[in-house]
């Protein structure tokens, strides 16, 4: 028995079940245990611009594997869960004002481009540190926040981008931006979440954000695009 060819049929005939699109298609067959490894050949030999996985929920698998595509792919990776949308009507985009995090607007310009879709760009910010021994978080609070909607604004001028856009400002608090926006996800209408690999604070140009590692590796119930 020829495994590979068997393989090959099953998956080709799932492939014409499910996926209805006039764009072409090709199952690729490896017997390398080493499937990120693998998978990191295919993207560079035929310049993938975009790798889709399942995002697995930690008591069915521990997607370890995706965790390294998300550190060893150079093309952007989509994240998609079991309960995936199938629309996309409203799209979060995660920006700290980074000249990484603008990579992200280019995707988003072509997703609202193809209909009607709304963008909120969403930005996370807290009371520096230094204040709180001295001045209480609340009081500074409002300071703060109109500081970050000024630069908010500069931001968007600067972006000069002509599709709709919604600001979202979120403060932080003693949480983390990731888990602000992760928050605040489970109670709004979103359907896709898009954040840069990395943001203003990461020093390496090959690591991955503190906080996009965490909203990767979140058990996340709508689909996630990590933009390289």
């Amino acid at each position: 028995m020829n495994l590979d060819e068997v393989i090959g049929d099953e998956l080709n005939e799932k492939v014409k079940t499910h996926f209805s699109a006039s764009a072409n298609w090709e199952v690729l067959i490896s017997e390398n245990p080493y499937s990120e490894s693998l998978l990191k050949y295919i993207v560079d030999k035929y310049s993938i611009n975009l790798a889709v996985v399942g995002n697995k929920k930690h008591e069915k698998g521990t997607g370890v594997v995706s965790s390294k595509l998300l550190r060893l792919l150079r093309c952007d990776l989509l994240a998609v869960p079991a309960s995936d949308h199938e629309k996309i009507e409203v799209i979060w985009a995660g920006t700290d004002f980074s000249q990484d995090s603008r990579k992200v607007f280019s995707r988003t310009k072509e997703l609202q481009e193809g209909g009607n879709v709304l963008l909120k760009v969403v930005h996370v910010y807290s009371v520096p540190v230094q204040f709180s021994p001295y001045v209480s978080p609340e009081s500074m609070g409002p300071k703060v926040e109109k500081h970050v909607k000024e630069k908010f604004d500069k931001f968007l001028k600067k972006l000069n981008y002509s599709e709709n856009i919604e600001p979202l400002i979120f403060m932080g608090r003693e949480s983390g931006a990731a888990q602000k926006i992760l928050a605040n996800l489970r109670n709004s209408p979103v359907d896709l979440l898009m954040v840069a690999d990395k943001g203003g604070n990461t020093f390496s140009p090959f690591a991955v954000g503190t906080m996009t590692e965490e909203l990767f590796n979140a058990n996340l119930d709508v689909p996630l695009w990590v933009v390289k």
